[in-house]
């Protein structure tokens, strides 16, 4: 029995040892079947499924499917290195001493030799191939993206990776719709049509271009908006990618700015909180404060700040103080509404909160609570006024949408349709709304106050002749992330606009980070607002004509020809042109000092002062 089973156990060693050559016969064989046959026969014939395209609102494509082929290499096979590398050197744009370098460092027996080469490259070199009888090549189909308009609004559209993976913007956080997968089975895509007018984004491009050279600043962002649906109509971040290069590009030109970075927006803010006061009933219209240069606050603890502005303006009441951007003005109101309530009333702008746009990353920003604990006696006022506060330029599009629409913000969106293959729409945009900011008549006198600042105060430069405007303007330090402490030389200059103001259709709102040379927004950005609305108008074909004035109470001095007189008491300048200030410099009683292009935005002393003899006047011009 013993001899019997010692023989069955041979018999059963030579049985799985044969067993054994067999199989590993058969995979050499396989392998070299694999590396010699033709590669009109290795690339698969089952299709992967077609990812959907993303094209403009008009159905201007922006991406779209395609095919690319990877040169794939087996060193083994390969019979002569330097036969293969000369014949394949002359179609594959690779040179001979490279591909036989490649093929003779490979670290294992398989390296792709170049990556996405197109379908006209691909034939070449199958022809070239069986020209030559190369063996160990053959070329792998993978499906790859054309971006058709390069660079433009690259940000939003996004780009899609060698994995057929999004990897950034629409590709990537839009991916289950353009590519959509249940489990581990794959269907076609659909189409996505945006709310950008891609002609429109490119005669924005060129404004923004052009400010990026003037300025000579870091970085610049656009976005414009419909007030009344919430759809984007423009959307800038430069520099901006080349997305049929986007592997080359640099971070600075991948990054989506208008959603993910976060900055303290300065004087731009006022609109906001000087709304919440209005609406709180704890501030007037007409109430005046008195702003002397410097607000003063004090601690319960006896520590002391103080937040300044750029002159002495006065007595001025909400619409004075947006119009020559008074920071003590603003910072006194805030000291007549509860905390709680006036970030309440942030809050319902959206600040502190995502939009919700169809974008990756996108920040909440920064806004503080009381019970934080970098929350301070000086909190209040400083975030009044742009400071103490991170804001994203959504944040500002959302809530300068609330202004437009009578307190209540519009949800913004860059999808204005989804179709399957054939084009069957299966989604369109649909106008939607967030809870009420504030009220409709703290909006509107809002509104109004910033036509008053596009017509006579900081916002002059973005005035149009025949349409009307609302602006207001913003320059705020940066940061310095070394020091810790607020840079000198770094500013973000901002401006937001909404028109036509008797009833709002667009909002518009444009960053330049770090320019060099002049940086105040009144100056620099202020009258690229007022081209990239001219525009936007244009294009759009809003009505132009005699510009009907938003109605609101309150006094507005009118433009004059003529310079007011200086008798006993001075007289209040805002609003005059320097070309007609020529004359008070020839007054032998006063001293006249003036500062700035432009127009009067602010004097010192206030109007209403008795004018005495020698007595110096300065006067701010923007």
């Amino acid at each position: 029995m013993q001899r019997l089973n010692g023989f069955f156990s041979k018999t059963r060693i030579i049985f799985f040892s044969f067993v054994l050559i067999l199989l590993v016969a058969y995979i050499a064989f396989s392998y070299v079947k694999l590396a010699f046959t033709p590669p009109a026969e290795i690339i698969a014939k089952t299709e992967a499924p077609r990812r959907g395209s993303i094209f403009d609102k008009n159905g201007k494509p922006l991406a779209v499917q395609t095919n690319f082929y990877h040169i794939a290499v087996t060193p083994s096979a390969v019979e002569d290195y330097e036969y293969f590398a000369q014949s394949l050197a002359g179609v594959s744009s690779l040179s001979a001493q490279h591909i036989t370098a490649a093929l003779r460092s490979a670290s294992s027996d398989f390296l792709y030799l170049k990556k996405k080469i197109n379908t006209d490259q691909k034939n070449a070199i199958e022809a070239v191939i069986a020209e030559k009888g190369l063996t160990g090549i053959r070329l792998d189909k993978i499906q790859g993206r054309v971006y058709p308009e390069n660079t433009l609004a690259s940000q939003v559209i996004g780009f899609m990776g060698d994995s057929g993976q999004g990897l950034s913007g629409m590709e990537y956080s839009m991916q289950q719709v353009l590519a959509p997968k249940d489990g581990s089975v794959p269907s076609s895509g659909k189409n996505i049509f945006l709310t950008i007018d891609a002609n429109l984004q490119y005669k924005l491009e060129h404004i923004a271009h052009a400010a990026m050279e003037e300025t000579k600043a870091e970085s610049f962002m656009l976005l414009a908006a419909e007030a009344d649906t919430g759809e984007i109509i423009s959307y800038i971040s430069l520099p901006a990618a080349d997305l049929n290069r986007y592997p080359s590009s640099s971070v600075s030109e991948q990054i989506d700015r208008p959603a993910v970075l976060a900055y303290e927006p300065g004087s731009v803010f006022k609109i906001f909180s000087a709304a919440g006061f209005i609406d709180s009933g704890k501030v007037g219209k007409n109430e005046i404060f008195v702003c002397d240069g410097e607000y003063h606050l004090k601690s319960s603890g006896g520590e002391r700040a103080v937040i300044t502005c750029l002159g002495s303006h006065g007595r001025v009441s909400v619409r004075e103080a947006l119009q020559y951007s008074c920071n003590e003005g603003i910072a006194q109101m805030s000291e007549k509404i509860g905390a709680e309530d006036f970030l309440r009333s942030l809050r319902n702008f959206g600040f502190g909160e995502k939009t919700g746009i169809e974008l990756p990353s996108e920040t909440r920003g920064t806004l503080k609570s009381v019970s934080d604990k970098y929350w301070s006696f000086r909190s209040k006022p400083t975030i009044s006024i742009g400071q103490e506060i991170a804001v994203s330029a959504l944040q500002i599009v959302q809530a300068a949408t609330a202004l437009a629409n009578g307190g209540i913000p519009a949800q913004l969106t860059l999808i204005s349709k989804i179709t399957d293959a054939d084009g069957t729409e299966e989604y369109r945009h649909v106008p939607a709304f967030k809870k009420r900011a504030v009220s409709k008549d703290a909006a509107d006198y809002i509104l109004s106050c910033m036509e008053t600042t596009a017509r006579y105060g900081t916002g002059a430069r973005a005035s149009l002749d025949d349409i009307s405007i609302g602006v207001k303007t913003g320059t705020a330090q940066m940061l310095d992330t070394e020091t810790g402490k607020y840079s000198t030389t770094d500013f973000v200059s901002n401006c937001v606009a909404l028109f036509p103001v008797n009833k709002p259709k667009i909002v518009l709102y444009i960053v330049v980070t770090k320019a060099r040379g002049e940086t105040l927004s009144g100056r620099i950005v202020a009258p690229i607002i007022g081209d990239a609305a001219n525009v936007i108008i244009d294009y759009l074909g809003l009505a132009r004509g005699s510009a009907p004035s938003f109605a609101h109470s309150g006094y507005i001095r009118l433009e004059s020809n003529s310079i007011p007189a200086i008798g006993e008491k001075l007289p209040d300048f805002t609003g005059t042109p320097k070309k007609l200030l020529t004359p008070l410099l020839m007054n032998e009683n006063v001293n006249i000092i003036i500062r700035g292009e432009g127009w009067v935005v602010g004097q010192n002393p206030p109007a209403g002062t008795p004018v005495t003899k020698g007595m110096t006047i300065e006067l701010t011009l923007e």
